[in-house]
């Protein structure tokens, strides 16, 4: 299920066939045929794309503003219900039963990051609200804390999860069965259990996700929905500019208005969003071959052979002198290119052997052969 305030919420049909979007009545608008039998869906809320992973392995990317599938790209990896969307760059994460997390984005058809993060199922994914922490958890009974800048891990947790969630301030809640439990990090990415909380009953836990700008966590388990208190969980500051909790309905609306104004293109999905508006650095030169460095090496000194000189009086425009100039001016042409040549491996300076019978005309080669001798 996702949200959003001009449709409520997508929910999946009783069928399993086909995922439909209701709007805030209650009422069918779409019916969304392109996805399958979509198992989670996803939704970035800054690019209006709707991304779901089916039954077959299929990750399909739709834009909601204008109807069109953007992507559908096959993982590979075969059905998975874990997926979450990192809040820092729009980047889909994908838990697999191999054990692997895939990281995707809608323009490429392979996946940015491959990582063996669990020896088994994959069974919850969540990502920190800067996008450098990501938590796992899987059926080797380990909650692992992973850093996206050096893709190692930085805290490992004996304890099985069937989902997990981060907080705006950090705290990272994580449910088993009928047990939530809340973990905050003590320093150095040292989490430690901060709460527990077990459901009445033996309530089994679906679902575990913080409120914005609120203390408190939403749990939807076996019969219902239910919410605990959790003291700093949340951001008490917000910037209106950005996310308004208590905004106006005529606000709402405005806001609707501008984001599809603002609306970025899935091109804009990418590892490190700070990649744009920044100027590609020209590449590197290919470094050139003896052939090549040889032509130029004939170029320029036909160049300085041809240019004229200048007469002079008073005996210095002799013939002599006239042909030092030129010599001056062929060396002066060759010397930039000389020491390119020596990079690349030549020898311009050692002379040919005269006694090479190869190089030689028959009638020479007699002399050649006394001369070794």
């Amino acid at each position: 299920m996702w949200h959003s305030y001009t449709m409520s919420n997508s929910l999946q049909s009783p069928r399993r066939r086909y995922p439909y979007i209701y709007n805030r009545h209650g009422t069918e608008i779409h019916c969304l045929k392109e996805h399958g039998e979509a198992l989670k869906l996803q939704f970035l809320d800054k690019h209006f794309l709707l991304a779901s992973i089916n039954s077959f392995g299929q990750l399909h990317y739709q834009d909601m503003s204008t109807g069109e599938m953007i992507a559908n790209h096959r993982t590979g990896l075969g059905p998975t219900d874990v997926m979450r969307v990192n809040p820092y760059n729009a980047v889909i994460g994908l838990g697999h039963a191999d054990g692997k997390v895939t990281m995707w984005k809608p323009t490429s058809v392979k996946p940015l990051v491959t990582m063996l993060c669990h020896n088994g199922h994959v069974t919850a994914v969540a990502f920190e609200r800067g996008g450098h922490l990501m938590a796992t958890a899987g059926v080797d009974k380990k909650i692992k804390i992973w850093d996206l800048r050096k893709y190692e891990v930085v805290h490992t947790h004996a304890a099985r999860a069937e989902s997990l969630d981060f907080s705006q301030k950090g705290l990272l809640a994580a449910s088993n069965g009928s047990l939530v439990e809340i973990y905050r990090d003590v320093g150095g990415h040292d989490y430690k259990v901060y709460m527990k909380h077990r459901m009445v009953k033996g309530y089994q836990v679906g679902k575990v996700l913080f409120r914005p700008y609120e203390d408190i966590c939403s749990i939807g388990h076996s019969t219902g929905f239910s919410s605990i208190l959790v003291p700093g969980s949340g951001e008490a500051n917000f910037d209106t500019f950005v996310e308004n909790p208590v905004e106006t309905a005529k606000q709402r609306r405005e806001r609707e208005v501008h984001a599809l104004l603002n609306k970025l293109q899935p091109e804009t999905v990418m590892l490190n969003p700070n990649m744009i508006g920044n100027v590609r650095q020209p590449k590197k030169k290919e470094k050139k071959t003896k052939k090549e460095v040889e032509e130029e090496i004939e170029d320029a000194v036909e160049a300085a052979k041809s240019t004229k000189v200048k007469n002079k009086t008073k005996g210095r425009s002799k013939p002599s002198k006239r042909a030092k100039k030129k010599e001056e001016e062929v060396l002066r042409a060759k010397r930039p290119l000389l020491d390119q040549y020596k990079e690349i491996g030549g020898h311009p300076d050692k002379k040919q052997r005269v006694g090479d019978k190869a190089e030689l005309p028959k009638a020479l080669q007699r002399f050649a052969k006394n001369k070794q001798s």
